[in-house]
Formats: C-alpha cells, structure tokens, sequence
C-alpha cells in the first residue's frame, strides 16, 4: 500500500509537469518553427505593425503635404473669367450738358442711359504676390507644426517601446522563475515523501504530513502560476510585434540580454537630453508655436504687395448676337496693389496676449516635467542600487537556506530531526524564493525606468 500510495502520488506530479509543458509547446506548431527574437527586433517589429504607428507616421505625411501645399501661394495665380449679362434697365446717369454746350445754361443737366441690352465680358486675370509675410509666417508654423507631430509619434514609439521591453524582461524573469519552481517542487516532493515514510511507520503525526503537503501543494501552484504568467506574457509579446496568427506563432527570447552587464548603468549620473525625451521636446515646440502664432498674428496687419495684371474684352449690344461686328472693345492693365490692412474686426491685442499665455504655460510645463524626469532618474538609480544590494543577500540567502533543507532532510530521514522543523524550512526557502523573484523583476523595471527618464530609451532598439 505504501508503494502503490507513493507511486500514485508521483505519477500525479509527473501528469502536471506534462500538462504545463503541452501547454507551452501549444504555442507553436512544431520546435523548428520557433525563432529567437532580439529584444531590438521584437521593438523594430512593433513599431512596423502597430497601427497607431502607421497612423502617426501618416500624420507626418499629411503635415508635410500641408507644408508644400502653402508653398503655392507664391505662384502666380491666375483666373479665366468669363460673363454673359442681359440688363433689362440700364443704368441713367445725370450729365451737366452745360459744361460741354455754351447754348445751355452752365448748371443744365440731362439724364442719359448708358450701356446696352446685352453685354458679355471675357478675360484672364494675374496676381503675383511680391511681399506677403503672413505667408511666410504660415509656412514656418507648418513646419513646426512637423516637428510636432514627429514628437508626437517619437513619444507613441517612446511608450510602446518602454511596454515591448517590460514584457520581453517578464518573459526572461518568468523562465528563470520556472526554473526555480521546479527545483522546488523537486525539493518539496522529495521532502514530502520523507515525511509519508515516517507517517507510515507510524512515527509522524498527520498533521506534520499535512504541512508538507501544503508546502508541496504551494511549490506546485507557483509552478503552474509561472507557467500560466508564462504564456501570457509570450501571447502579449506576440500582439504587441503584430504577429497575426498568435495562437500557432511562437517566439523564444534572448536570455542573455539580462545578462549583459553593458545594461548595469547604476554608476550612470543622470543626463537629461531635450532631444531624447519626446514629451518633454514636444511641449518646447508647442511653446514655439504659440511663440510663432503671435508673430503670425501679428504680421496680418503688415502691408502686402503684389503684381496685378488683366487681359480681356467686352461686348455691347443691344440684340442677342455674341458674334457681332465691331462690338468687341479690349481692355487691359497691368499694375501694383499695395494694400494696409487697418481693421479687421478682431481683437488683435486680446488674442496676441492669449497666445504669449499660451507660450508660457507650455514652457513651465516643459520645466515641471523636466524636473519630474530628473526626480525619476534619480529615483531609479537609487532602488536600483537598494535592490541589487538586497538581491545579492537574498541569493546568498536562498543558497544557505536550500543547503539547511537538504541537512533538515537528511536528519529527518535518520530520525535525527522533527518532521515540523523541515516543514518550516521549506515554507521559509519558498517565501524568501518569492521575494527574490519579485526584487529581481523590480530590478529591471527601475532599470527601464532609469532609460525612460533619462531620455536613454532608444539604445533598446538602436543597438
């Protein structure tokens, strides 16, 4: 009974391992169509797929179509114009026949009629702009507002960046986890079957026995916890690169990438660069472009010069005959048009003053945030330096601790030792397991962190 009883029980804990790694394989159609992705890569193949991406990226093509388009309001602009009137009373104006015939009286005066039934008018209108500084101005602001919109996508990639590098270091966390989980459900199962063999003796209490089964109850719950945060994270991977068949699409990562003391900056001081940071460069060129509107607005009250040029005919008749002979009178002129604008029916000092508010407020934005960053990066580096310290005591911890279990285990099998120490060994090693997998993910995340605030981001991709 004492064997069947064991052998059941391991045969039980050898089904569970097998369900969680089918579980694992079901992420692939076969080993061979695995394929390991470099942290670079899987954040290169994010922002190729990611359709907020695209749609940023379209954003900038259209602000720089809008750009070359206000371009075109130097070129000449030139018009076909063209009218057909009919005039069913035509217009009388009053003449001083006075002035022009002595017989009359010097203030006699005549109504007259002027024009005809019918009149068509056909010509080509030219404007040449020559100064128009509102123009230029229109031009500058589409340009920054460019710049804009490229921060603005540099900032989405910024995120989706910092998210892609999360899950791919949970991934490398997760499978040293496991790693650990079925140590220790090793351990734990072996201590198990110890303590079985003193129950059924008749030498343990079952209370003892239970303990240990809770301990190896709990050791394989963290292992299937593992596996399952496993999956999840890989599924999660997969939709962020834009991998279309997730569930028969997987991906083994580069373990080595949490290896690389290249990546261990706590020595780093903290360098803030404008450039590198997208927010913080996208609130400096929203302060320009309020700076910029107000000059803008400015620049509508400016005179305006341009070219002006017609070339056309008219025609007057007193009967529908388009064709007519010797009806047709050209008419032509070439000139400079000068205009100063002088009320526009706008408050022009209220909407400059808005404006320079405006200006202001995204400056004192950009400092507060500066300054939030500069904190953050601080921040980091010090619970970077804090958990590498704890993370070095914990593993000399956990190794001493694994080292008393194997003795607690030996002594129990001799009967050197109670049943209730060993137990609490082990409860002891799975707690202190935890936290040193929880430190360790803490570790990296800070590190992401310390990237992120100090505008060193990019260096996940551009390597």
């Amino acid at each position: 009974m004492k064997n069947e009883f064991l052998y059941k029980n391991w045969f039980q804990l050898n089904v569970r391992w097998s369900i969680a790694f089918v579980l694992i394989m079901t992420m692939s159609v076969s080993a061979i169509a695995q394929k390991t992705l470099t942290l670079s890569q899987a954040i290169n193949s994010a922002f190729a797929n990611r359709k907020n991406i695209q749609a940023g990226k379209s954003d900038k093509v259209i602000r720089q179509l809008q750009t070359d388009a206000l371009y075109r309001k130097y070129w000449p602009q030139v018009s076909a114009e063209y009218t057909y009137l009919y005039n069913p009373i035509l217009q009388t104006s009053i003449l001083p026949i006075g002035v022009f015939n002595p017989a009359y009286p010097a203030d006699a005066t005549k109504s007259i009629q002027f024009g005809t039934k019918w009149s068509q008018t056909a010509g080509i209108t030219l404007n040449q702009p020559l100064i128009d500084v509102s123009i230029t101005r229109q031009i500058r602001e589409s340009k920054l507002q460019e710049r804009i919109a490229a921060a603005s996508q540099a900032q989405t990639e910024y995120e989706l960046a910092y998210t892609v590098a999360q899950v791919y270091m949970d991934i490398s966390l997760q499978e040293s986890k496991i790693k650990s989980a079925v140590a220790d459900t090793n351990r734990t199962w072996a201590s198990y079957q110890l303590l079985q063999n003193k129950f059924d003796q008749k030498r343990l209490l079952k209370s003892e026995l239970n303990k240990g089964r809770i301990n190896h109850n709990n050791a394989l719950q963290l292992y299937r916890n593992a596996i399952a945060q496993f999956i999840e994270d890989k599924v999660y991977l997969l939709f962020l690169i834009g991998e279309k068949d997730i569930e028969h699409s997987d991906i083994t990562i580069d373990t080595g990438f949490l290896k690389n003391e290249n990546l261990t900056i706590v020595n780093i001081q903290p360098v803030l660069t404008l450039s590198n940071i997208p927010e913080l460069q996208q609130l400096q060129l929203n302060a320009d472009m309020a700076a910029l509107q107000t000059k803008t607005e400015k620049a509508k009250y400016l005179p305006t010069l341009s070219l002006k040029g017609y070339l056309g005919a008219n025609q007057y008749t007193n009967n529908l005959d388009p064709i007519a002979a010797n009806t047709w009178f050209g008419l032509s002129y070439v000139g400079i048009d000068l205009k100063y604008p002088l009320l526009f029916g706008e408050d022009k000092k209220r909407k400059i003053q808005q404006l320079q508010i405006q200006s202001v407020q995204y400056f004192s934005q950009k400092e507060d945030r500066a300054a939030q960053y500069y904190k953050d990066a601080l921040t980091a580096k010090i619970k970077m330096e804090r958990t590498l310290s704890e993370l070095k005591m914990q593993e000399e911890n956990i190794a001493l601790s694994t080292e008393s279990v194997a003795i607690y285990q030996a002594r129990v099998s001799e009967g050197q030792e109670s049943a209730s120490t060993l137990n609490i060994e082990e409860a002891d090693l799975q707690k202190l397991d935890a936290v040193y997998q929880s430190n360790k993910r803490q570790y990296w995340l800070y590190f992401l962190d310390y990237l992120k605030a100090t505008g060193k981001l990019e260096i996940l991709w551009k390597q």
